[in-house]
C-alpha cells in the first residue's frame, strides 16, 4: 500500500465522489470554516443542504474534540482507525482527543462468506475443502479490517481463522489520498494547525497501518511473545499454524476460555480472582520490566482465563516495545518522585522526551514538584506506578514535550491491567506488585558485571571517538583549504511571506502584461494599420479582445481568492 498526493486534478477527481462525502460529514460536524480556510472549492465543488446547516447548529454544542471523534465514526473504517491509532499518540495530538478517540468502537457489519472463501483460496493456494474439514460461514467477530470464523483444519485442530477484507486495501488507500491532501492543505492554509504537523500525522498513520494489514507481522508478534514465556506455566499463548497464514490470512489455535471481565463464569467456574489479578499484574511487568516487548492492548476482551487459573493473551495486532535504558528511566522516575527530588525527577522525564518547543525548565520543575509533594512520607511500596506514570503523561502534555508512543502504550497497558485487577479483587495492590521489578532493576544496575559492561562499552566508545577526531578534523581542513566548505543559513517561518510576495510579483507582471497590450492595440488602431475590418485595425481588434479577457481572468482570480 502506497500513498499517492492528490494535489493533481486528475487524481483529486478520481476520488471525487468520497471527497465529497467527506466534507459534506465534516460540514455536518461544523467544520465549515476550516474547509472554507482551505479553499478547497478549487478542487471540489460541494453544495452544503440545509438540513446539514441545522444539524451543524446542534452539534456545535459539542466540543471539538467530540465532534471529531463523531465523524470518524460517520467516516468509516479508515478513519476510526486511524482514531484508534492516534489515541496511543500523545506525541502527535493533545491529550483531549486521545480521550475521544479512546472511545471508537471497531465495529462493522461481517461480510459474505463468498468473499472470505475467495480470499482463502487466493491467498493458501488451494480449495477452501481441503484446507479445512469444517469451516463455520458465521463470523465470531467482525472488525474495519478483517473478521474472524471458527473452523477445523485437515490435520483435525481446531482454529481461528482471521480473513482481511476483501476491498480494505483499496478504501484505506483512496482514504489516505485524501486525508494526506486535506493535511497538505491545512499545513498550507491554517497556521493553527501547522504546530501539530498534519503531514506527518497522516503518514505516520498510514505507515502503522500497513504494518497492521499484514498478518504476517501478527504471527511474527505472537511468536516472539510465546518466547518470552516458553517456561511460564501461568500463562499461554495460542500457536500460529504458518502453512495456512499469508498477509490476508490469519490462522491460529482457536482459544475457549472465559473473558477475564465475565465476573459471573469466571466464579461459577470456581477460577481464584486473587490469583489471576495478581497474575495479570506480574504478567505485564514482566512483560515491561523484563522483556521490554508487552501486549500494548490488554482489555478484558483480549484476555482469556483458561483451567488453574491460566492467562491467555488474544489479538497481538498491537505491540510496544521498552528498551533497557527506558525501562532504567521509568525506575529513576518512580524514585526520584518517592524522594522529593524535581530536579531528578525533572531531568529523567526529559531524557524520556523529546522538545520541538523551547521549554520552561523552571515552570516545569514547580510541576514536578506539586506532583512529588502529593507522595510525601510514603514507602515505595504503597506508591503506585501506574499512577505516577498517568500524572507524568498529563504533566508531558502539559508542556508540550513529545512522549514516544510505546511509552504512552505502556502507561496504558499498566492502566488497563490495574483496572481489571480491581474488578476482579477489590484488594488488589498493584504497587506491591510493582515493587519486585523496580527493586530488581535499581539491583541489576549496580551489579558488578553490569558496571564492568558498562565501562567497558563507554572505553571502547571513547577509544572510537579519539580514532576518528584526527580524521574528521583532516577532512574539514581539506575542505577549507580546497574552498568546498560551505555555511548554510536556514530561515523559519518566512513561507506565508513568501508565497505572498510570489502572489503579488505575478499579479504585477500579469497587469504590466495587460497594460502594455491595450496600450499596443491603441497605437495599431490609431495608425490604422491593415488590414482592416470596418476600417479598423483586425490586430488592434484581437489585442483589445485579448486584454479584455486577461482583465476578467485576473479579477475572477482576486474576487475568487477573496483578497481584492
Amino acid at each position: 500500500m502506497h500513498i499517492h498526493k492528490i494535489g493533481v486534478i486528475s487524481r483529486t477527481y478520481r476520488h471525487i465522489g468520497r471527497y465529497r462525502q467527506i466534507l459534506t460529514v465534516l460540514f455536518r460536524y461544523g467544520f465549515g470554516d476550516m474547509i472554507d480556510a482551505l479553499h478547497i472549492g478549487r478542487y471540489v465543488d460541494i453544495a452544503l443542504p440545509k438540513k446539514i446547516k441545522r444539524e451543524r447548529d446542534r452539534i456545535e454544542e459539542l466540543t471539538m474534540p467530540e465532534r471529531v471523534r463523531m465523524a470518524m465514526e460517520e467516516l468509516g473504517p479508515t478513519f476510526i482507525k486511524m482514531g484508534q491509532i492516534l489515541s496511543t499518540r500523545p506525541d502527535l495530538i493533545p491529550m483531549e482527543f486521545i480521550i475521544q478517540f479512546e472511545k471508537l468502537q471497531d465495529t462493522v457489519p461481517p461480510f459474505p462468506f463468498e468473499d472470505v472463501k475467495t480470499t482463502i483460496e487466493s491467498e493458501l493456494g488451494a480449495p477452501i475443502s481441503t484446507i479445512f474439514q469444517d469451516f463455520d460461514e458465521t463470523p465470531v467477530a467482525a472488525a474495519s479490517l478483517g473478521q474472524v470464523h471458527r473452523a477445523r483444519l485437515a490435520t483435525g485442530e481446531d482454529v481461528a481463522v482471521k480473513v482481511q477484507r476483501p476491498d480494505v486495501r483499496k478504501t484505506i488507500e483512496v482514504d489516505t489520498e485524501i486525508m494526506l491532501h486535506l493535511a497538505m492543505l491545512l499545513e498550507q492554509n491554517v497556521d493553527a494547525c501547522r504546530i501539530y504537523n498534519p503531514i506527518r500525522i497522516v503518514t505516520e498513520f498510514a505507515d502503522s497501518l500497513k504494518k497492521e494489514i499484514n498478518y504476517r507481522n501478527e504471527a511474527f508478534y505472537i511468536e516472539r511473545f510465546a518466547r518470552q514465556f516458553l517456561n511460564d506455566p501461568t500463562v499461554y499463548v495460542p500457536g500460529v499454524f504458518s502453512e495456512a497464514t499469508t498477509t490476508k490470512v490469519l490462522t491460529m489455535e482457536y482459544i475457549d476460555g472465559v473473558k477475564a471481565s465475565d465476573i459471573e463464569r469466571l466464579d461459577k467456574g470456581g477460577f481464584d480472582r486473587k490469583v489471576i489479578a495478581a497474575r495479570g499484574a506480574d504478567l505485564i511487568f514482566k512483560q515491561i520490566f523484563v522483556h521490554g516487548f508487552f501486549h500494548a492492548d490488554p482489555h478484558p476482551g483480549n484476555i482469556m482465563i483458561l483451567p488453574d487459573n491460566v492467562i491467555c493473551y488474544l489479538d497481538f495486532g498491537m505491540m510496544g516495545r521498552i528498551d533497557r535504558q527506558t525501562r532504567e528511566d521509568i525506575v529513576d522516575l518512580t524514585i526520584a518522585v518517592v524522594r522529593q527530588n524535581e530536579v531528578k525527577a525533572t531531568d529523567v522525564l526529559l531524557r524520556l522526551t523529546t522538545q520541538d518547543v523551547p521549554i520552561d525548565r523552571r515552570r516545569l520543575e514547580l510541576d514536578v514538584s506539586d506532583l512529588t509533594m502529593q507522595y510525601l512520607g510514603k514507602p515505595l511500596k504503597e506508591i503506585d506506578a501506574g499512577q505516577i506514570l498517568r500524572q507524568s503523561m498529563d504533566l508531558i502534555s502539559h508542556h508540550r514535550l513529545q512522549i514516544p508512543p510505546d511509552l504512552f502504550m505502556m502507561s496504558k497497558a499498566v492502566s488497563t491491567v490495574e483496572g481489571l485487577g480491581t474488578v476482579l479483587d477489590p484488594d488488589f495492590d498493584c504497587a506491591s506488585a510493582a515493587t519486585p521489578f523496580i527493586k530488581h532493576i535499581r539491583m541489576e544496575r549496580m551489579h558488578p558485571k553490569r558496571v564492568a559492561s558498562d565501562m567497558l562499552n563507554s572505553g571502547t566508545e571513547i577509544v572510537h571517538l579519539f580514532k576518528e577526531i584526527p580524521g574528521g578534523l583532516r577532512d574539514i581542513l581539506k575542505q577549507a583549504k580546497s574552498g568546498e566548505t560551505t555555511i548554510k543559513f536556514e530561515h523559519q517561518g518566512l513561507e506565508p511571506i513568501q508565497k505572498t510576495l510570489d502572489q503579488v510579483s505575478n499579479r504585477i507582471s500579469f497587469a504590466i502584461v495587460l497594460a502594455s497590450l491595450v496600450v499596443g492595440s491603441a497605437l495599431i488602431v490609431l495608425a490604422e494599420i491593415p488590414p482592416l475590418w470596418h476600417e479598423i485595425p483586425v490586430i488592434g481588434i484581437v489585442g483589445f479582445l485579448g486584454a479584455g479577457m486577461m482583465g476578467f481572468w485576473l479579477l475572477f482570480s482576486i474576487l475568487r481568492h477573496g483578497q481584492m
